[in-house]
């Protein structure tokens, strides 16, 4: 699947439709949550047939303007929602189950295969439903000539703070070529360094957030001078709000561009790859911490990380976190540290490393004790059609899908015993 995002330009008047399509699907899906809270047993089909009622009700006139298959798609965000409620209640999830809330301020709506056209150069999109709002010119970086219609499944429109932007879900199954090499890494993440590899290397942590934070206190302060609580806001204020919107928007963005560059270039230069697996909702706990936890997304950095090795064909393994710090990489002897100690001293074997370049080796390590687990125990399955293997814990293992020149190069790594090497991760056989 790919997503193509394009930036719609239009006149004040199309823009004030889409306003209107987007509350319209925001009052579909409430409707469709008080319908499961006043009647029992309410089923997905349910929902979807309340769609076609609710454009027939004479009180209710304004939601048949609404595309059919856009009604039904607000009808199964309601249900994904009451779903993943059902879900954590059914498994015992701890704390708050995540019981469905009604949607005060909605900013996208989504199409499926009507209520919408592409010109033939791919340059306009025509919007064909009852609030006709006609067509709208696409800028983006990405060239749509090469798709067809038939291949994009889905067309949602979505509000941020400096415009309009269609998402155009594209059925591609991408895959690009990857030389194997050998070379194989494991990434400790940090504050101090946005990550740390088992050879040394240190890519920086830019902090955005901080650097951005005196620029959002000022358009902060601006927004709460001009509020008038229980009267209409001004002009000004939805001005000075707009702003500070931008410069959120500008910040995440900044993260996310950086997330992603570092996962591709990590992923381009090694053919496996081994991090920690951190449960950052638990860490985000520390108020110490919290802000800066969040301002290096790490999350972010690891779903790109996923996503890119399934692509490129590369392996990528999570490991749990425990004890990563304290042993110590060459004689596996716990070093106790604080979180002031920057540097690993053992008193054992003199091994004196970089706290972080010690947590690499042995977040790579880990990594190559259960690849070789996987390879001894399901190696001769993953021919058969097994896709992917879960270790023990919170460890994931990610493998290309099936295909004979990643087996190949794991058989390899098993018949040289990579990972017994001490010259590979520093560890004794």
């Amino acid at each position: 699947m790919l997503v193509i995002e394009a930036k719609l330009k239009g006149t004040q008047s199309q823009y004030s439709k889409l306003d209107e399509a987007i509350r319209t699907g925001q009052f579909i899906r409430n409707t469709c949550l008080r319908y499961w809270e006043d009647n029992k047993g309410v089923t997905r089909n349910d929902l979807q047939k309340l769609c076609s009622v609710l454009a027939k009700n004479k009180e209710t006139p304004w939601t048949k303007k609404l595309n059919s298959q856009a009604r039904q798609a607000h009808a199964d965000r309601a249900w994904s929602a009451i779903g993943r409620f059902y879900e954590n209640c059914r498994l015992g999830k701890p704390g708050k189950k995540g019981y469905p809330k009604y949607k005060k301020f909605s900013r996208s709506i989504e199409y499926k295969n009507s209520g919408w056209k592409l010109s033939a150069d791919r340059r306009q999109i025509t919007f064909t439903d009852g609030f006709e709002v006609g067509a709208m010119n696409l800028w983006s970086s990405r060239d749509l000539v090469w798709y067809s219609e038939k291949q994009i499944s889905r067309v949602r429109v979505i509000r941020l703070a400096d415009g309009y932007y269609a998402q155009f879900l594209v059925n591609w199954d991408r895959r690009e070529e990857h030389e194997f090499q050998g070379k194989m890494t494991g990434i400790d993440l940090g504050l101090k360094e946005f990550y740390t590899d088992s050879d040394g290397n240190t890519v920086d942590n830019p902090r955005y957030l901080r650097k951005s934070e005196r620029r959002l206190k000022m358009l902060q302060r601006r927004v709460s001078k001009k509020h008038i609580r229980g009267k209409k806001q001004s002009n000004r204020y939805h001005k000075a709000r707009r702003a500070l919107a931008k410069q959120h928007l500008k910040v995440s963005r900044q993260r996310e561009d950086k997330a992603r560059k570092d996962a591709l270039a990590l992923v381009r230069s090694n053919d496996l790859i081994v991090y920690e697996y951190l449960k950052i909702r638990n860490m985000v706990k520390n108020h110490h911490l919290a802000k800066s936890i969040s301002d290096a997304s790490w999350c972010q950095f690891t779903q790109w990380l996923q996503y890119l090795a399934l692509v490129h064909g590369v392996i990528v393994i999570a490991v749990p976190p425990r004890n990563t710090t304290v042993d110590c990489s060459c004689c596996g002897s716990k070093v106790k540290k604080t979180l002031s100690t920057r540097t690993h001293r053992c008193n054992q074997c003199g091994t004196v490393l970089d706290r972080d370049h010690n947590a690499a080796k042995n977040i790579l390590a880990k990594g190559f004790k259960l690849l070789a687990e996987y390879l001894n125990s399901t190696v001769g399955h993953t021919e058969s059609g097994a896709k992917s293997s879960k270790a023990q814990g919170e460890t994931n293992l990610w493998l290309k899908n099936g295909d004979v020149l990643a087996l190949s190069w794991l058989d390899e790594l098993r018949t040289k015993n990579y990972w017994e090497s001490p010259t590979i991760f520093g560890t004794p056989n």
